[in-house]
């Protein structure tokens, strides 16, 4: 018979991702930080190839970023819009972790197999973080997928890419729960 935990299960019930651009300070410090990214671990990594990292962004790299984000719209020739929320993140952010998937060269691990395990960390830093008592958001947006934005951004090589940017900070208040999947509609349950 298993041993339940009824207080993690009611935690993963009624977690939900916080608006980022309601953060306010203070954010995590970095000893506060890292109990979350080594949480956010603890994930399946078939073949322990950890096939990503992290990047923490302070409030003092997000002004370049934005800057970059701007240029970068600009040069792709996009739109008011557009170049808005590809800068937003980074004007309104304080703290971000990036989640950077950095896939190994593995006969017996596929490479899908590495993407999710980099998808799983993006979940685990954001439950983490919720579990400590601060906000936290998972997002993307137009610049992540940029190859020119993340390599002279981010720093990132050829190979890897962004799976998520996690942004943590102080919520001001819990806004209410949103609709949830009706899993009447999504679940087959398979016998044969």
């Amino acid at each position: 018979m298993p041993t339940p935990n009824p207080a993690a299960l009611d935690f993963l019930l009624t977690r939900q991702s916080l608006p980022a651009k309601t953060f306010t300070l203070p954010v995590p410090t970095q000893d506060q930080l890292l109990p979350l990214l080594t949480a956010a671990a603890r994930v399946p990594d078939h073949g322990k190839l950890e096939p990503w990292r992290f990047l923490v962004l302070d409030r003092a790299a997000m002004p370049r970023l934005a800057a970059l984000a701007a240029r970068r719209a600009q040069e792709l020739g996009y739109d008011a819009e557009a170049t808005g929320k590809g800068r937003a993140q980074f004007d309104a952010g304080l703290l971000a972790v990036v989640v950077v998937a950095s896939p190994k060269p593995s006969e017996k691990i596929p490479d899908i197999e590495q993407t999710l395990s980099a998808g799983a960390v993006c979940l685990g830093l954001v439950n983490a973080a919720t579990a400590a008592g601060w906000g936290a958001n998972w997002l993307s947006g137009w610049p992540s997928q940029d190859r020119a934005f993340v390599t002279e951004g981010l720093g990132l090589a050829p190979h890897e890419f962004v799976a998520g940017i996690v942004h943590i900070g102080t919520a001001p208040v819990t806004p209410p729960d949103r609709p949830r999947p009706d899993l009447t509609r999504i679940v087959s349950w398979v016998a044969v």
